[in-house]
């Protein structure tokens, strides 16, 4: 009987601990960040205006600039038009840039006449994308002053982590492997975000070669992180209410980033058409391509999506190339209407959307996940 008591009582000390360390973990990475809540708006370039950050960081979470597309002086001024509107912290992303893409006139010419037949006609200088600027954003970014510079795709340059660390601004990294994580934390970034397959966008591959391969579900990638970084984590992909946070905590996460589950709020603006074909979405009616950028993401799997996924779909150019191949028909499809001739990123989570306030989503996902911690 003692023996069995013993037990008892060991299995309810180590239950009451694993119920309170999670909301000690997190208070301690909201003490740090001058946050209420561990809840992230994730940083969606082109799907993070203004008003839906203001909206995530007044209600007590972090709001967040995806600045991929965004030019040195337009992050400049997307910042003043937060900070007038908030005072609470903020994340800028960026992506690290590949090197130039190898360019084939022949790969790129079956690639525009499949699209012919989704929308306009593709001339041969679609493909001729000019990226941002890199260096001229960071300039940008260190200049607005975030609380937190984040990266997808690799790692920032020595020099430009060492500007940031000068200027007390933390750096959290992407990454989907664990080798990839340890990079990042040897490089000085001050936390990890755990990129599950289930989240929608691009996936953070520092090789994108491998994006493939690499596809790791986020309860078999949290906990692996955390056993083997000595930084936080932060959990991304698949979190579309309470219990998404809850279970991203229980197992070691600091917070969580959400996204897809923000899109269909009205602060976030987003076209209708997307924003109704997430309502209800199946998690297996998403799918991962390459076909709208040339960068592996998760997208609603679409007509369009599945189609250049046949056999004898001509394979996709490489980024940047195929996202200019593919803009006409991303617009005339935003014009029509028509979300299957759209670029529409969507998480597996994406039927946990709502048409609620950004803010009361960020309170009511915490509530639920706090009753169940």
């Amino acid at each position: 009987m003692e023996t069995h008591r013993r037990k008892e009582e060991i299995r309810g000390s180590a239950e009451e601990e694993v119920s309170v360390r999670p909301r000690d973990r997190a208070k301690a990475f909201c003490d740090q960040y001058g946050l209420e809540y561990p809840i992230l708006l994730g940083p969606m370039a082109g799907a993070c205006p203004v008003s839906l950050s203001v909206a995530v960081a007044n209600a007590g979470g972090m709001g967040a600039l995806g600045a991929l597309f965004t030019s040195p002086s337009g992050i400049s001024e997307w910042v003043r038009d937060f900070t007038a509107q908030s005072k609470g912290p903020l994340q800028i992303n960026n992506w690290i840039p590949d090197p130039p893409p190898r360019r084939d006139a022949e790969a790129e010419a079956r690639v525009r006449a499949f699209l012919a037949s989704w929308g306009p006609a593709v001339p041969p200088e679609a493909g001729d994308v000019r990226l941002q600027d890199f260096d001229a954003q960071c300039d940008a970014i260190l200049a607005a002053a975030p609380r937190v510079v984040s990266s997808i795709m690799g790692v920032y340059p020595p020099a430009f982590v060492a500007r940031m660390k000068e200027r007390g601004i933390a750096w959290w990294a992407t990454a989907i492997t664990l080798a990839d994580a340890r990079r990042a934390q040897t490089a000085g970034a001050d936390a990890i975000i755990a990129q599950g397959f289930e989240a929608g966008g691009h996936r953070g591959a520092f090789d994108h070669r491998d994006a493939e391969r690499q596809l790791v579900g986020l309860i078999a990638l949290v906990p692996r992180f955390v056993d083997h970084l000595d930084v936080p984590v932060i959990a991304a992909g698949g979190m579309g209410d309470g219990r998404g946070v809850a279970a991203a905590l229980a197992l070691g996460a600091s917070a969580v980033s959400v996204g897809t589950a923000f899109l269909r709020c009205p602060e976030a603006q987003t076209h209708p058409a997307w924003a109704n074909a997430l309502a209800d979405l199946e998690p297996e009616n998403t799918m991962t391509t390459r076909a709208l950028s040339g960068r592996l993401a998760r997208s609603i799997a679409t007509d369009y999506v599945k189609a250049a996924a046949a056999p004898d779909a001509p394979a996709a150019s490489p980024y940047p190339v195929q996202r200019g191949l593919t803009q006409a028909m991303k617009d005339a499809g935003a014009k029509a209407n028509d979300y299957h001739r759209m670029q529409v990123w969507a998480g597996q989570s994406a039927a946990m959307s709502k048409t609620m306030p950004a803010g009361q989503m960020v309170k009511e996902m915490w509530d639920e996940a706090q009753a169940l911690l």
